[in-house]
């Protein structure tokens, strides 16, 4: 598969449709992910995991008991099809999506989707998006669970503890090359330091290279 970086931007779905196909966990994460950055979801399948029973019981999310039909990508503006091993219907919603103008991602299709889905490291205000162009998502996935280790509650508060500086200083100093002062000093001293350890396997190979 040809390597594709895409370009990375952060999409504000704050009180936009958007829809989820797919009942399964991954259907359930990217459910959860849309509703924490304020969009409103729609999911479309037969069956349910836990967790989605949960969010259509509670009224999170609307919950229509059936497979996908054209009409319900009606305003929606992103559809996240997290249902596997049917390339045709990927590529028909790759087309629709070009007619009908919304974004489109396919958990096992990335050349039949128009956006990408990164491994995203949440923590407090915190969002780190992790690609590898999609050529190894296990990758993604393993960097991850490693930043989620360093970035942990304490770094939470650290950048909690900013938002009211930054808030403070705004409402204090009104010259803004002061404020940015202010605000530079308050993150002097923070320093990220980490080291890699590579598979054995890969090292293994490296050698005889």
């Amino acid at each position: 598969m040809t390597a594709n970086p895409g370009f990375p931007i952060s999409l504000d779905v704050k009180g936009w449709p958007c829809l989820v196909l797919g009942g399964d966990d991954e259907a359930a994460e990217k459910t959860l992910r849309l509703l924490d950055a304020g969009a409103k979801v729609t999911v479309v399948n037969p069956t349910l995991n836990d967790t989605l029973r949960k969010l259509t019981a509670s009224a999170k999310v609307i919950h229509r008991v059936r497979m996908f039909r054209t009409t319900d990508v009606e305003s929606v503006i992103l559809v996240l099809n997290t249902l596997r091993g049917d390339r045709d219907f990927a590529r028909s919603l790759l087309d629709l999506a070009r007619e009908r103008r919304f974004l489109v991602w396919s958990i096992d299709e990335p050349t039949l989707s128009n956006v990408m889905m990164p491994a995203v490291v949440s923590r407090g205000h915190l969002r780190v998006a992790i690609s590898t162009s999609g050529v190894s998502p296990a990758l993604a996935s393993r960097l991850r669970q490693d930043l989620e280790q360093i970035f942990g509650e304490e770094f939470a508060a650290f950048l909690d503890w900013l938002a009211d500086l930054r808030d403070e200083t705004k409402a204090a100093e009104a010259d803004d090359e002061k404020r940015r002062l202010l605000l530079r000093e308050a993150v002097n001293g923070f320093k990220f330091t980490g080291s890699i350890e590579y598979p054995k396997v890969w090292l293994e190979q490296r050698q005889k290279a």
